[in-house]
Order: C-alpha cells, then sequence, then structure tokens
C-alpha cells in the first residue's frame, strides 16, 4: 500500500500526517468529513508525489443498481474539474462505499452487492486520466479493500476490523487540534428534521395552519400590501430578537449547572436531550409565526445577520429548532430555517454541520437560491467573510438610517400620519364623478401652499433673519410630504380610472371635462368645472 500523508492545518502549523495502510485510511474518513458517513459514497483527491489529501465529494448510495455508473461518471467529473478550478488537478483518487447491513446481511455481503458500483467508479476516472488507488467498503465495523492485490495476506476477504476509536494517530492529531466526530450522518440530519410524539406534531400543525391563514396572503401581496408586509417583517424580526435573548439566558443558566452531579447527566444524554431543551424555549405559535415570517426574503436576509458573536450561538440552535417544527405538510418551508443554519454554521467555521444543512434545505426546496449558493461556496472553500461584511455594511447603514430619524423630534409620528392622510385621500378620490376637478383642485392647493412658503422664506430671508438649520430641513420634509400626498392621489386616481370602465360598462358616457377649468394665474382663481 502507498504511503499516503495527510496534511492538516492547525493554527500553530501545517504538520504532516503519515497514513499506512488501508485500516489507518479507513480510520482517517470520519475526521474529514467531521462524521461517520452512513450510506454514502466518498471520494478524496491526492496531490502530489506522496498523495496529499486534497477536495472531496459525498453522496448517498442510490437504491438502484441502474444509476450507479451515471452516478459515478457525475462524481468523478465533479472532484476532478472542481479541483483544477482551484489551480490542482488530483494526481489520484481513494473511494469510500460506506453502508451498513440490513437485516440478514452481513458486511462481506454488503462489500460483494456494492462491488459494481466501485468498478464504475474506477471506470469513471480512469476515463478522466486519473488513476484510483484504493477503493475501501466499510460496513458492521470492516473495512473491505476492492483494489488490494492479495487478500489473502494484506485484506482478509472477510473483513478486517476498524481500529478502536481514538486510537489511532488521525485520532490523536485530530484531539491536538480540537476536532471532533459528532456521530454519524444520520445523526446530524436527526437533529434538523421534524421528529417527537405524534400529538405535539398535530400542535404545530394546528399552530401552521392558523399562522399560514394570515401571515402568507400579506407576504405574497403587492403594492398594496406594502403595509401590511412590513409590519408582519417587524412582528417577526422583534419575536426573533426576544428569542434570542431567551436562548442567550437559558444558556448562561445552565453553564452552572454543568459543572454539577445533573449537569453532567446532562452532558451524558447527547445531543437529543440538548434539542428537547431548546424545543421546550419555543411555542408552537412562536414556531408558526417565525416559520411562516422567514418566507419573506427580506425578513430573511435581516436573521442572516445574526452569523457572529454572542449572537450566533444561540441563532443556529434557533433555526435548527425551526427546522424540527416544520411538520407535514410544511416540509417545503424548512427550506429557510434550514439554509440559515447552514449559514451560521459555515460562518462560525463548522463547515460539516453546514453542508448537512444546506444539503437538507435543498432537498426541502430544489430552487432555493440562497441555499444553492451558500452550498455552491461552502463546497468550493471559500471564505465566508465577503458575504459577513456585505451583511454589515448593510446593517450599519439601516441603523444610521433609523438613528437619524430618531434624532428628529416627532418625524415618525409625522410620516405615519402623512402616509395614512395619503391612503386615506388615495382612496377617497377614487369615489364620484369629479375625480380630475378634485384632483386639480388638491394641486393647486398643494401649489399655494408651496408658494406661501416660498414667500416666507423669501421675506424672512429680506428682513435679514437667517433660518436655522432645523427650520430649513422641517421645511424640506413638509415639502416631501406635500410630493408624496400628490402622487398618492395620483395613482389613486389612476387605479380608479382604469377599473371604472369594467364596473361601468353599461353607464351613460360622461361629457368631457371644461377645458378652461385650469388655473390662469400664479395665486389668481380659476374658472368653474
Amino acid at each position: 500500500m502507498t504511503e499516503i500523508p495527510h496534511q492538516r492545518r492547525t493554527f500553530a502549523a501545517s504538520q504532516p500526517i503519515a497514513l499506512r495502510g488501508p485500516a489507518e485510511l479507513a480510520d482517517a474518513l470520519p475526521f474529514m468529513l467531521g462524521f461517520h458517513p452512513s450510506d454514502s459514497i466518498v471520494l478524496v483527491a491526492l496531490h502530489g508525489e506522496h498523495g496529499r489529501f486534497g477536495g472531496r465529494v459525498r453522496v448517498g448510495i442510490p437504491s438502484s443498481p441502474r444509476e450507479w455508473a451515471a452516478l459515478a461518471g457525475c462524481l468523478a467529473e465533479c472532484l476532478v474539474e472542481g479541483s483544477a478550478r482551484r489551480g490542482e488537478r488530483p494526481d489520484g483518487i481513494v473511494g469510500f462505499l460506506c453502508q451498513e447491513p440490513g437485516r440478514g446481511e452481513t458486511g462481506r455481503r454488503v462489500m460483494e452487492r456494492l462491488r459494481p458500483l466501485a468498478q464504475s467508479l474506477r471506470v469513471a476516472c480512469g476515463t478522466l486520466d486519473v488513476p484510483v488507488h484504493e477503493v475501501l467498503c466499510i460496513s458492521d465495523g470492516l473495512y473491505f479493500s476492492y483494489c488490494c492485490p492479495d487478500n489473502s495476506r494484506c485484506c482478509s476477504p472477510d473483513g478486517t476490523p476498524l481500529a478502536l476509536s481514538g486510537t489511532s494517530v488521525m485520532a490523536a492529531s485530530a484531539a491536538y487540534a480540537g476536532l471532533q466526530v459528532r456521530g454519524t450522518l444520520k445523526d446530524l440530519e436527526a437533529r434538523l428534521k421534524p421528529g417527537g410524539p405524534a400529538a405535539d406534531a398535530a400542535a404545530q400543525r394546528a399552530a401552521l395552519n392558523d399562522a399560514a391563514a394570515v401571515i402568507v396572503p400579506r407576504i405574497l401581496d403587492g403594492v398594496s400590501g406594502t403595509l401590511a408586509r412590513q409590519e408582519t417583517r417587524d412582528t417577526t424580526l422583534a419575536l426573533l430578537h426576544r428569542l434570542v435573548e431567551r436562548f442567550a439566558e437559558a444558556s448562561a443558566a445552565a453553564a452552572p449547572a454543568e459543572r454539577t452531579g445533573a449537569g453532567l447527566a446532562l452532558l451524558l444524554s447527547g445531543p437529543a436531550r440538548e434539542d428537547a431543551r431548546d424545543d421546550a424555549l419555543i411555542s408552537p405559535d412562536e414556531a408558526a409565526t417565525l416559520v411562516l415570517g422567514l418566507q419573506d426574503r427580506d425578513t430573511r436576509d435581516r436573521a442572516a445577520e445574526w452569523m457572529e458573536g454572542p449572537e450566533a450561538a444561540p441563532a443556529l440552535r434557533i433555526w435548527s429548532a425551526l427546522a424540527r417544527r416544520c411538520v407535514a405538510p410544511y416540509e417545503e418551508y424548512a427550506a429557510a430555517p434550514l439554509t440559515l443554519a447552514g449559514w451560521v454554521a459555515w460562518s462560525t467555521g463548522d463547515t460539516p454541520l453546514a453542508r448537512v444543512a444546506l444539503s437538507l434545505a435543498l432537498e426541502a426546496d430544489p430552487h432555493y437560491l440562497f441555499a444553492r449558493l451558500l452550498h455552491q461556496a461552502c463546497n468550493e472553500g471559500l471564505d465566508p467573510e465577503s458575504l459577513r461584511d456585505c451583511l454589515r455594511r448593510e446593517r450599519d447603514a439601516r441603523i444610521a438610517v433609523e438613528q437619524e430619524r430618531q434624532e428628529q423630534p416627532g418625524a415618525r409620528d409625522r410620516e405615519a400620519e402623512a402616509e395614512a392622510e395619503a391612503e386615506a385621500e388615495a382612496d377617497g378620490d377614487g369615489d364620484g364623478d369629479g375625480d380630475g376637478q378634485s384632483v386639480d383642485q388638491d394641486q393647486d392647493q398643494d401649489q399655494d401652499q408651496d408658494q406661501d412658503q416660498d414667500q416666507d422664506q423669501d421675506q424672512d430671508q429680506d428682513e435679514g433673519s437667517e433660518p436655522a438649520h432645523a427650520d430649513d430641513r422641517e421645511r424640506a420634509l413638509r415639502r416631501a410630504r406635500l410630493i408624496a400626498r400628490r402622487n398618492a392621489r395620483q395613482a389613486g386616481l389612476r387605479k380608479a380610472g382604469s377599473a371604472r370602465p369594467s364596473a361601468r360598462a353599461d353607464a351613460a358616457p360622461k361629457p368631457p371635462k371644461n377645458p378652461t377649468g385650469r388655473r390662469t394665474g400664479r395665486r389668481g382663481a380659476r374658472n368653474g368645472g
């Protein structure tokens, strides 16, 4: 067996780890992925004379053997071309087929059943002029070699037991570097999928049904539903703020208990107990409000800002808990919280969990663009700092605008009153037969007010008094509100006018308006309409 050194990066320096033989190669697989792969095909690229580990791809094993040849070609092409794009074409490949025996099956029978798949992988890689140095089948605590020339002397045909956990050179090096293997792939996926008692699922389904009847129409409304959509967004984000604080307080309260006997029992109980504790912090109604509210793209982007610092850990637990609440028939809605969980995991350096969460998000909704982009970037080994920097700039700009508004006394109240008046007047302008004349009158009144303001300002300047900066800003705000009201009334008139012909198809045509019903002077009166 050719010596295959593994280059492992640490914070101090890069120290090569030499893996000698298929036993150490099989033991290194979970540390390369961060979990024990189950029902998976794994291909790892080798570079250089000594076979330094490079890129890797993983995919589930299809249940139908008819798909194996096509899948093998896609995997080989993906690994080779992806490595070439990063500047280094593989010099070799090692493969792993990981699957546990079914009922009445043994590890050796699994190995024989998957032999055609191993041969398809070797042929596909050879077609791309990349040799396959080894393909191992890992099943039932044993490993089998498909490439060993002398199974009787090197690799037993009945399988060779894997090394005890934590006893290999790779395990010791990983422990020194602070790396850990968190169970199997199925264990990680179970933490991001709905489960638990049927009664809890029924209560969550009822809460989702009630929330969907209210929130979904608000999100799907067009321009007419902008205010309702903004209200839904504010409600969702405010609830998220409270939950982040709630989860942070729960973690702080649990920290002293972890040093006691009860805390030790909690740690030994595993991730399932931690997930149950997190689920208890969110009620079904709160979960339903958040799951439905996150379907709005702007709300989801605002929620993605909890990506670093002390808020990242509570946010990741919240997104995982929300993904577990997406019970049938709301599985597709899990794409948003799963994508956020993958983003926070990738941003905080937990790449294995990020890949699993983003893969589940694409299973829930294969066309979810945010998940597709993050999944590709994560697999390409890109740095998430560019996206973090973009989100920071958007957050800082939004905070600056909000602070500027708060510094203006009564600005929010005046804007709210102006919007309410504009909506009311726009609705009123759409009724009756004198729409055009009333709009002309309102426009003239607005112009009169603008001209009065201009004359007052000119008079103040003529008298030698300099207006204060606050007065100028207040005058500019009033002018902007008047223009907004005028545009809103015109938009309401156009909307009402476009709907009137269908509503009054049988009515007699209206006589044309008097063309002289216009303004005759700058401040003079106008003729009757």
